[in-house]
């Protein structure tokens, strides 16, 4: 019975685990291989040739651009993951369930439309002439430089994470127990520390998979940092794009994605590490 059980289970899982094989793992396999190839008028060729590696990890720029991706990738998370927490919590303890049901219809729309059409709609309310600082010269402020520059980028990054991290948190503060936070206020525990004391840790494990979902897509993102920030200096997702324009250098950029995926993993896996440890033990 519990062989039957097992050969049941797996042959659910069988689906999944084709499509991982076909559409990550097998693609890595290629990307890995593609960065030891060389090009040779503008032709690759098939070889294991490491100075592809050597070639990326020796510039500086390649560094540069590593740590901008990092910060303003961790810079975004944290910025979204504050915002959304506020309104997670209004959502989950504060409205009824027909105003829940609403708010996730409303959160599920910026889906509806593309994220470069987000971006370029951004554009008109953060450049110079734009919306927010025609308002600021009501009041005799600005003009305030909004575009082509950090603060843009994050406004980016923060635009497409928060709908999915406010979700995301959302969903997990409803499954904490409603008889601890009553239990906590009972011991006349506030407001605020009933939130960092019994809300937060008990929402641990959703609250930190939300962030790693942020991080994630403000790391790999190219549509904010060119179109909002500039392009310069440049992400690691815009790095990718400038290598294979020059020379078709597509070994090298498989580098570079190599790096982003091994990065993100490493990421990953900390995190939820991290978000289990507690309830490992």
């Amino acid at each position: 019975m519990r062989h039957h059980a097992s050969l049941f289970g797996l042959t659910l899982a069988l689906p999944l685990l084709i499509w991982q094989l076909l559409f990550f793992v097998a693609p890595l396999a290629f990307l890995v291989a593609l960065s030891f190839w060389t090009v040779r008028n503008f032709q690759m060729q098939p070889d294991f040739d490491v100075s592809n590696w050597v070639r990326i990890y020796t510039r500086e720029v390649f560094w540069q651009a590593y740590l901008r991706s990092l910060i303003l990738a961790t810079a975004a998370t944290v910025l979204t993951s504050a915002i959304a927490f506020p309104a997670a919590y209004a959502i989950s303890f504060k409205l009824s369930e027909s105003a829940k049901r609403w708010i996730v219809f409303i959160l599920v729309i910026p889906f509806f439309t593309s994220y470069l059409v987000r971006v370029y709609s951004l554009q008109v309310f953060l450049s110079d002439a734009g919306i927010l600082n025609a308002a600021l010269g009501y009041f005799g402020l600005g003009p305030v430089l909004m575009l082509n520059n950090t603060f843009g980028v994050l406004v980016g990054l923060v635009t497409l994470c928060l709908p999915l991290v406010i979700l995301l948190q959302t969903f997990s503060l409803n499954f904490v127990n409603r008889d601890l936070v009553e239990a906590a206020h009972n011991l006349r525990c506030g407001p605020l520390a009933t939130v960092f004391r019994v809300i937060v840790p008990s929402a641990k494990v959703g609250l930190i998979i939300a962030a790693l979902f942020s991080f994630i897509l403000s790391f790999g993102d190219f549509v904010s940092p060119l179109y909002l920030g500039g392009g310069n200096p440049p992400t690691l997702s815009i790095m990718i794009t400038d290598i294979t324009k020059s020379g078709q250098q597509w070994p090298r950029a498989a580098v570079v994605a190599i790096t982003m995926i091994v990065s993100l993993l490493i990421v990953a896996f900390a995190s939820i590490r991290f978000a289990y440890k507690e309830r490992g033990r």
